[in-house]
């Protein structure tokens, strides 16, 4: 029989119950046993949704309160040394600092608190999972860490599930991937130095999993579908020859690529069975199939764990059964990667209409779609023969009619990318020009001062979208009430003396959800949510077809909050490649084709920001460099696509008006080429976690343009101090000229509170004035 499965699951719930938990547990209204209470039951939920899908194992170990990796950090005894532990903390609490931060308790300064030297309470820095819009939080690693078993959480998870009657496999970020997305905090060693003390701890978990009665481990090791250096190759096999030798069977699981020129490493090394991503790279089954020793399993990634379409169940069926005629009960089939990058059922989405709808499967649903192939390998026609039947029929319908609704193609769409000048990604002059006159127009201070977008979404804001979405305000009601809280932003950054201002997009629920609802070619869900990362959900929109930009989006807010001050103001908007990456995009035609189709459309919104008198206009990127390829050979193809994209979304604009964009937790320093080929004016980006070291690239490779490197972190609720602040400022000014330096957050700043949104940036503020005196 064809064993099926999943890498993982979604941990948010259907309802975003984890979300509301956690932010609840951390306003001191609830306490940890009913946060964990809350846990037990969306695990306990979970563990039944796919035992009552027919898959025969449930995965245990993909729950996290915050974030997976964080959840092995504790687990492997290797918090880092700078948070000061004494031990009295509860696990709970010292998880939560470790992802969050906390306050410093020294004395305040400049409305701030002091924490220059209290290293001890920065968050751990955050980054993308591969090329998702999923963040980890990363390890910390120096010569002196060491690894002991320090939680029981995975094997109370795994009794947990035992006790409800489900068969367990356990799911584990591997050794060398969990220490190869870490990063060294000391000077003169390798992490990889590392895997020997690793490999011990990793192997008791092993062997305690195994007097559990757990049969089958899986062991994540995506590392393997990068281009990994000789070292880390080579440590790939005795690592797995000791693990091997605790007794329990290992899956060894790979995704989101091609295994490439490891997939001979990955055939042969001494597990019990391998993962693949067949949905990403189907490729590569003929020479896994070819090198797989006989005795191996296979687990096939056969639907896509990325994206929300349908599966082609006769396609799929198709390859899956290439594999089955030479494996037999070896395969296993399995979505491509863990399924907590697609919302949680689409039973529900009620608002979508029904031609849309049959398109979409959620992660329940790919569920339901594992069985349907099972049963169709295993030819179980009797009791299922309905249930088969109607599985296929409905894929080969949902096929036919996306393939013929003429919702998707727009003939006009298609004509203006065809008649596209190859020169309209351009910018009429070279920045420095382009620098002289805007410096003349603008004529701000040294260390401008600005935010990167947004501002507290109060709970007066949120209320009045809902009431207006649910028809109970009217239109001119809530472009009042809007506008109250722009003028309230612009009031408040004009007292705190900032030299740019924005909006604080008051109006705006997502950075991508609102352009999409304003764009032809998308949909949206009523209860689409992923995890983007902690607490924070997003419910991407869906792109289903051409996309075009029929009205103006933001114009009419931002010019309302120019008309409230002589300071200039930005205009904000989402570019083109994050629009992309942070929506379920339609697989029906290149991605590249579909970013281009919205750099148009957000070239439409530039100019006619600038015709409304906006002379700056930003236009975020953030999601520029999770979109890379995993190998850097595919990497030329798309920085050219990606670029050009951003380009034809701001060149069509005079000298006089400034780009800026915002890139943030990403690692950009391999890429330093491509962001200087964007040609934006300003560039602003997420610094402050990695302590000013993301910025030391941008200063090697001599940026060219200005830079706002963030001075504090909006993810964390702590208040800087004006010092710490001052303190990065200094270190940026090491590396590229302070004639270029902007001074901002890291990010935007819609998850924190007024009051310490106004703390933070008064400091910021201060610490801008310092350096001008200095200079």
């Amino acid at each position: 029989m064809t064993t099926i499965h999943t890498l993982g699951f979604p941990r948010i719930g259907k309802n975003r119950e984890l979300k509301f938990a956690l932010e609840k547990f951390w306003r001191g209204e609830i306490d940890a046993d009913t946060l964990e209470a809350s846990g037990r039951e969306l695990r306990a939920r979970h563990w039944q949704l796919q035992a009552g899908a027919g898959l025969d194992f449930v995965a245990v170990g993909d729950f996290a309160y915050y974030d997976q990796m964080l959840n092995h950090i504790q687990m492997l005894g290797c918090e880092p040394a700078r948070f000061g532990f004494s031990g009295q903390e509860t696990e709970l609490a010292r998880y939560f600092t470790q992802a969050r931060g906390v306050a410093s308790e020294a004395k305040s300064c400049c409305g701030g608190h002091a924490g220059t030297d209290d290293q001890g309470t920065w968050a751990l820095e955050m980054t993308k999972w591969f090329d998702t819009n999923y963040h980890y939080l990363v390890p910390e690693f120096t010569a002196d860490t060491i690894f002991r078993l320090a939680s029981e959480r995975l094997f109370d998870e795994v009794t947990e599930a035992q006790t409800l009657g489900h068969k367990v496999k356990v799911t584990l970020v591997g050794p060398l991937t969990f220490l190869f997305l870490g990063k060294e905090k000391s000077a003169g060693f390798e992490r990889l130095a590392l895997l020997d003390r690793l490999l011990s701890v990793y192997g008791e978990i092993l062997l305690r999993l195994k007097t559990l009665g757990v049969e089958w481990v899986q062991l994540d090791e995506p590392i393997l579908c990068l281009d990994l250096p000789l070292a880390w190759k080579l440590a790939f096999e005795p690592a797995y020859n000791r693990l091997n030798a605790a007794g329990v069977k290992i899956l060894l699981a790979t995704y989101f690529g091609a295994l490439g020129d490891n997939a001979v490493l990955a055939c042969t090394l001494p597990v019990a069975g391998l993962h693949i991503d067949a949905v990403r790279a189907p490729h590569q089954l003929t020479t896994v199939l070819d090198r797989l020793p006989h005795y191996k399993v296979l687990s096939l990634g056969a639907i896509d764990g990325r994206n929300i379409w349908r599966a082609d169940l006769d396609q799929t069926l198709e390859l899956v059964a290439t594999a089955h005629a030479k494996l037999g009960d070896r395969l296993w089939i399995a979505p491509s990667c863990s399924l907590q990058h697609v919302p949680v059922d689409l039973r529900g989405e009620d608002k979508l209409d029904a031609e849309l709808r049959s398109w979409l499967a959620f992660a329940v649903q790919k569920l339901n779609e594992l069985g349907a192939l099972k049963l169709a390998l295993n030819k179980d026609i009797g009791a299922a023969d309905l249930a088969y039947a109607n599985a296929f029929g409905a894929s080969r319908s949902a096929a036919a009619t996306r393939r013929a609704s003429p919702r998707v193609h727009n003939p006009a769409v298609a004509s203006r990318l065809t008649a596209l000048p190859q020169d309209a990604d351009r910018r009429a002059t070279p920045f420095k020009a382009r620098q002289a006159r805007q410096r003349a127009r603008f004529n701000l201070p040294a260390f401008p001062t600005t935010t990167i977008g947004s501002f507290p979404q109060t709970k007066e804001i949120r209320a009045a979208r809902a009431t207006f979405k649910r028809g109970e305000l009217s239109a001119a009601d809530y472009t009042a009430a809007m506008q109250r809280e722009i003028k309230l932003a612009v009031d408040k950054q004009v007292s705190l003396g900032l030299d740019v201002l924005v909006h604080g997009e008051a109006e705006r629920n997502d950075m991508v959800e609102y352009f999409g609802e304003q764009l032809a070619g998308f949909a949206f869900t009523r209860n689409g949510w992923v995890q983007s990362y902690g607490s924070r959900c997003v419910k991407p929109p869906v792109i289903y077809g051409d996309v075009s930009r029929p009205t103006p989006m933001t114009v009419e807010w931002t010019a309302y909050a120019q008309s409230l001050t002589s300071l200039p103001m930005k205009g904000m908007l989402t570019g083109p490649v994050t629009i992309l990456q942070w929506s379920f995009v339609r697989d029906d035609q290149p991605r590249s084709d579909t970013a281009l189709q919205i750099a148009l459309a957000i070239r439409d919104e530039v100019v006619d920001l600038e015709a409304a008198g906006i002379g700056i206009i930003q236009i975020d990127e953030p999601a520029i460099r999770e979109g890379l390829p995993l190998r850097r050979g595919d990497w030329p193809a798309y920085l050219d696509w990606a670029g050009r994209a951003f380009r034809i979304s701001a060149s069509g604009v005079r000298d006089e008006t400034q780009v800026h964009t915002h890139m943030c937790y990403s690692e950009f320093n391999d890429i330093l080429p491509a962001i200087a080929a964007l040609d934006a004016d300003v560039i602003t980006i997420e610094t402050s976690r990695s302590d000013m070291e993301l910025l030391r690239g941008f200063g090697d490779f001599k940026y060219p343009n200005e830079i706002g490197p963030g001075v504090y972190d909006i993810h964390s609720p702590r208040v800087p101090s004006t010092e710490e602040m001052t303190r990065l400022l200094k270190k940026a000014a090491e590396v590229v000229p302070p004639a270029n330096l902007w001074v901002n957050p890291d990010c935007g700043l819609k998850t924190r509170a007024w009051p310490e949104t106004e703390a933070a940036l008064a400091n910021m503020v201060q610490a801008a004035r310092l350096m001008r005196a200095a200079v």
